[in-house]
Order: structure tokens, then sequence, then C-alpha cells
């Protein structure tokens, strides 16, 4: 016996799509795409920046202001001290500009003189030339000094 009920059940074609409803899908997939390309583009971009240099630190002072971020130079000659918070010392950049570092925390073993370091910190104040560390990152592989040559190298043009 045939059942009337059997032909409800048969597929239904969906209501067709209006090609307004599909341009605003369209336009809404573009804008996440767009925005997900730029939160990634500037997440990569700045990771690539690992530190700035003593001078580009302080060309861009006043923009760091005292956020955090890693500088990097060379330790000046005679100026280490050791504090009871950790050391204390200068740093020069490739155009003999200078910043005084005051470090906090142990300084790592290779630490010493006329070599290459990377500090993390920020500038105490947008004006200032005193630099407030957190971290002493030593720089102690001669390839990384002959694969950046333009960047920076002991006063003394020693590549250790």
């Amino acid at each position: 016996m045939p059942s009337t009920e059997t032909s409800e059940l048969s597929p239904v074609a969906p209501p067709k799509s209006t090609s307004r409803s599909r341009w605003r899908s369209m336009g809404v997939l573009v804008v996440l795409a767009a925005a997900i390309i730029v939160l990634l583009s500037q997440g990569i971009l700045h990771s690539l920046n690992y530190f700035e240099t003593v001078d580009q630190a302080l060309h861009q002072r006043a923009l760091l202001g005292t956020r955090v971020f890693r500088i990097e130079g060379v330790v000046k000659p005679g100026t280490i001290t050791r504090t009871s918070s950790g050391a204390s010392f200068v740093l020069t950049g490739p155009k003999d500009h200078e910043v005084f570092v005051d470090a906090h925390g142990s300084p790592p073993q290779l630490f010493q003189s006329d070599i290459p370091v990377v500090v993390v910190g920020h500038f105490t104040s947008p004006t200032s030339l005193d630099f407030d560390g957190s971290q002493i990152l030593v720089k102690h592989t001669a390839t990384y000094i002959a694969a950046h040559p333009h960047r920076v190298k002991a006063p003394n043009r020693t590549t250790r």
C-alpha cells in the first residue's frame, strides 16, 4: 500500500540565496582574511627586530619611552662596577654614542669589558641616557660578528 507520506520526505532544494547575501558573506571573509594577515605580519615584523643598537635606541628614545626592549652595544672598557644588585657599565654604539646601564641580577660568566652584549630593560625616562636592565645576554660567538660586520664590533676590532 503506497504511502502519501513518502513524498514529503524527499529532499527539498534550498532556497536560492540572493546575490546581496552572497556579497555580504564574501565581504566578511575578505575583512577577516585581511585582519588575520595584518596581525600575523605585524607579529612577524616585530619579532624580527631582536634588539636596537645603542645608536638606534638613542635616536628613537622618545618613541621607546620607558617600555621594555633589548639594547645592543659594546661594554666600554673600565666602566664595569659590580653592585649589590648586579652590575653597572657603559654601552657604546657604532657611532660612539653611550648609554649608562644599571643591570639587576647576576651577570653571565662571560660578561667582561670590550665585548658585544644585549641588555633587556628600559630607559629610566624618555629623555634619559640611563638604562635600567634586568638581563644581560653575552654575544660570544665570532660567527655573529662575521655575519653582521656593520652591526657591532668590539672597539679593538676583535671578534670574540
